[in-house]
């Protein structure tokens, strides 16, 4: 047993955020937190309420055997199954792209939409993967009726997991196929049309984080050449499924902002095209109306 997993609560975690910061893990501290609380099955309130107590022999060798897989470059939320995103626990694995917060404002942006619509309303989620979006969008808003598609089973099951463990199953539709394919019988359908597409540039895979690039699904990261490859796809095969009045929401890269934004203006059925920035400043969600009929 590695001696540096042995000791007490507070020497456990200075020497393992210590080992991290060596590997060149970007949030040492809290890794090594998060870890020892799987480990312990402990909140964070208990590691701070107990920083003497000493880790038995079994929690020590659990414990080294989940830092070794972070050293490697393993995301944490893959090591202990599960992220918070929303405030809302849910379980990922490799098949699924970890939920980020900056996803949070698309959640936000729909729920926006939604609260302006007297009537119930039907949302088209894209490429569901984790289930994040669609499963918040079904525990926030009772008049939300969703679908979601993907074409990963293995991200559907993970999906249908996630709405089983906040109780909203039968609120949410699951079709598994690429893109819009599942719903193409369905033209005019959906008061929303809602989107975190792979929007990497291929080219710059390579460069991404060891944690992104080795672990995450590239399924859910390349974008074509330039990253635009899905919200072309989106806009061309999408837009004649929303109602008019209808939002398209799309979450971007921090660069695409304003190439999302000129192909939503050159469609001849959306109008009102907008940009929300995320907390830094940066482009995050772009949005769009459609005012014709179908």
């Amino acid at each position: 047993m590695d001696p540096q997993a042995t000791g007490n609560v507070a020497d456990v975690l200075q020497r393992t955020a210590a080992r991290f910061r060596e590997a060149g893990v970007d949030a040492p501290r809290l890794d090594a937190e998060l870890l020892l609380m799987e480990t312990l099955g402990w909140s964070r309130e208990d590691l701070y309420r107990n920083p003497e107590g000493e880790l038995q022999e079994s929690h020590a060798e659990r414990f080294e055997s989940l830092v070794s897989r972070r050293v490697r470059g393993e995301p944490v939320a893959y090591i202990t199954g599960s992220q918070e995103f929303w405030s809302l626990d849910l379980r990922v694995t490799p098949h699924v792209l970890i939920p980020r917060p900056e996803t949070e404002h698309l959640v936000e942006t729909v729920l926006d939409f939604l609260a302006s619509r007297p009537d119930p309303c039907r949302v088209l989620e894209v490429g569901t993967g984790s289930g994040a979006i669609a499963v918040c969008l079904a525990k926030e808003s009772a008049r939300a009726e969703v679908w979601a598609t993907d074409v990963s089973a293995p991200a559907l099951d993970v999906a249908r997991e996630n709405a089983r463990r906040h109780g909203v199953e039968r609120r949410i539709h699951w079709l598994r196929g690429d893109l819009l394919a599942p719903v193409r019988g369905l033209p005019g359908c959906f008061d929303v049309l809602v989107s975190n597409p792979p929007y990497v540039p291929n080219g710059e895979i390579p460069r991404l984080q060891r944690d992104v690039r080795d672990w995450e699904p590239a399924l859910a990261l390349d974008g074509g050449a330039d990253g635009m490859d899905f919200y072309r796809r989106i806009v061309r095969d999408g837009v004649r499924h929303v109602r008019q009045g209808g939002l398209l929401a799309v979450e971007v890269g921090a660069e695409q902002g304003d190439d999302v934004s000129r192909l939503f203006r050159a469609h001849g059925e959306l109008r009102r095209v907008r940009v929300r920035p995320d907390y830094a400043g940066l482009p995050r969600v772009v949005t769009a109306e459609r005012v014709q009929g179908v």
